[in-house]
């Protein structure tokens, strides 16, 4: 199984790469074409995505029952896969017939409606009514006219823990005696410092502050954009709270210091580098696959602050695709009620369905690898607790600014309040 990385914002498109997305922004650019195949004839589908979405055993079913379809899935690292997409979409070259688009890019993308199939045209504007409101939203063009994409998970949030740390560090580890020692971000800092009393050999408690910064932000009303598509990092007092929060974290020695991602945190996972580590539904699957030899030290509780959402993606077709009625078919396929549930038991990306989430197999769903915790209740909890956030065009570029200063302040390169300074700094270069 592929290592999922692909829910997560993470760092970002280069100026230049930008550049192109906003000079292919708009309409007009062509009209999607009826499939060009004659009856009966084989048809590839490419399905571009990042990382492992579960997708594998769903082609295989699906081909069941349109045998002249052969589905072909091209898998890239989170960065690469929108940089290419963005510069596959100005060449009007290359693209899949299906490309995954993370949330935080999803604004980038429906920006340019002339450059994919406007589902409405093959009836998936029927799914409506399944979906979140605002999870359907995030997949319109800008005006509300057309269908640019279909949800597949949504990322509410918990927080995943080691039980065994905390019992090392005389820490309860019962999941709800540890949701109850931090209704808040700063009850959350404040069981750090007693972790870190303890001395626990070669773990600290948090491996870095950049998804606890991110976390913070999601659960405020308004977050790096206002309604107008303005960023105001510098004027929201909830941005610079949770920049203040993260950096206390690296202030009082908690942090690991592992970029998320990379090779180190991987190791860290197995390691037990870490003790606690903000996890959406899609980073069970993660830790689970990067921790094999951890079963049972690993369980769930609330996230400080509330619920709020990390990650998830939509489904879209491009323009360039020979086969536009095939992919949408393909697409509503795989993001079916049926279908998103599936790839939650086996993968643990939420749907982002709500009708699915009083489902008795997934409210009492659970996984053995995280003591049995009721994954199922737990993050159908968050999902209904869930307050949409408004997403700018920018909105992955911002937090990757955010992200580096953050960085640079944990590297000791930068005191907090100079961190800041050129945080304000570089966010004001992107337009």
């Amino acid at each position: 199984m592929a290592p999922r990385i692909r829910r997560l914002g993470l760092p970002l498109l280069t100026a230049s790469v930008l550049a192109l997305a906003t000079a292919c922004g708009g309409g007009g650019e062509g009209t999607a074409a009826e499939s060009s195949a004659k009856p009966g004839e084989k048809i590839k589908l490419t399905v571009d995505l990042f990382g492992d979405f579960g997708f594998q055993p769903l082609y295989e079913e699906y081909k069941k029952t349109h045998p002249n379809i052969e589905i072909v899935e091209n898998v890239t690292q989170f960065n690469d896969h929108h940089s290419n997409l963005v510069k596959r979409l100005a060449t009007n070259a290359g693209a899949g017939d299906v490309v995954a688009v993370e949330v935080g890019y999803i604004s980038t993308f429906t920006a340019q409606p002339g450059k994919f199939v406007d589902l409405k045209q093959y009836g998936l504007d029927k799914r409506q009514s399944e979906y979140l409101d605002w999870k359907w939203q995030q997949g319109l063009s800008k005006d509300g006219q057309q269908v640019l994409g279909l949800g597949t998970d949504v990322g509410g949030l918990a927080m995943c823990y080691r039980k065994d740390l905390f019992k090392k560090a005389g820490l309860p580890d019962d999941r709800d005696k540890v949701s109850a020692l931090w209704p808040t971000w700063e009850d959350y800092i404040e069981t750090g410092k007693k972790f870190a009393a303890a001395n626990v050999p070669g773990a600290k408690f948090v491996d870095s502050p950049g998804e606890i910064f991110r976390a913070m932000v999601n659960q405020a009303p308004v977050g790096l954009y206002d309604e107008q598509d303005n960023i105001i990092v510098e004027t929201n007092p909830e941005v610079k709270k949770a920049w203040d929060l993260s950096n206390r974290l690296t202030q009082e020695g908690l942090t690991a210091k592992l970029a998320a991602f990379s090779p180190p945190w991987n190791t860290g996972f197995a390691k037990g580098s870490f003790a606690t580590i903000i996890c959406p539904a899609w980073m069970t699957g993660f830790i689970q696959e990067q921790a094999k030899d951890s079963a049972g030290k690993w369980d769930i509780a609330a996230v400080p602050g509330g619920s709020g959402n990390s990650g998830g993606s939509h489904l879209m077709v491009p323009k360039q695709s020979k086969h536009p009625k095939e992919a949408a078919e393909l697409i509503d396929f795989l993001t079916s009620k049926e279908n998103q549930a599936k790839v939650f038991k086996e993968e643990g990306t939420f749907p982002s369905i709500p009708s699915l989430y009083d489902d008795p197999s997934i409210q009492n769903f659970t996984k053995p690898f995280f003591g049995d915790a009721p994954i199922g209740k737990i993050y159908s909890d968050a999902a209904k607790a869930l307050k949409p956030q408004h997403l700018g065009p920018k909105e992955a570029d911002v937090r990757t600014v955010i992200g580096n200063g953050l960085g640079r302040v944990e590297q000791g390169k930068q005191t907090p309040d100079e961190a800041w300074a050129q945080v304000l700094q570089d966010v004001k270069k992107i337009k």
